[in-house]
């Protein structure tokens, strides 16, 4: 039978993935800095720690992780982000 992330939508959840946050000035990302890492964790993990960060404050952040085609891209946006959040609550 298998669990839903690996019967429905083909996305490991329990993957290694990193959440980053970029340095900002005035909530904009500085163009001069690097992102840092605030947890190193699961897909899960690291989706659930960004969706409990301030929504005026999420373009700041990014999702690292092991590309798993077509859904979960090297690098996940904020919005991929959100997405990949609601789709794993239908999962």
């Amino acid at each position: 039978m298998g669990d839903a992330s690996t019967r429905d939508s083909k996305i490991d959840f329990g993957a290694a993935a990193v959440l980053l946050k970029w340095p900002s000035l005035g909530n904009q990302r500085r163009p001069d800095r690097t992102s840092y890492q605030v947890i190193e964790g699961t897909l899960d993990q690291c989706i659930s720690a960004f969706m409990g960060k301030p929504a005026a404050t999420r373009h700041l952040y990014e999702i690292r992780a092991t590309p798993q085609p077509p859904l979960v891209t090297a690098i996940l946006s904020p919005e991929h982000i959100a997405e990949l959040s609601r789709l794993r609550e239908f999962l």
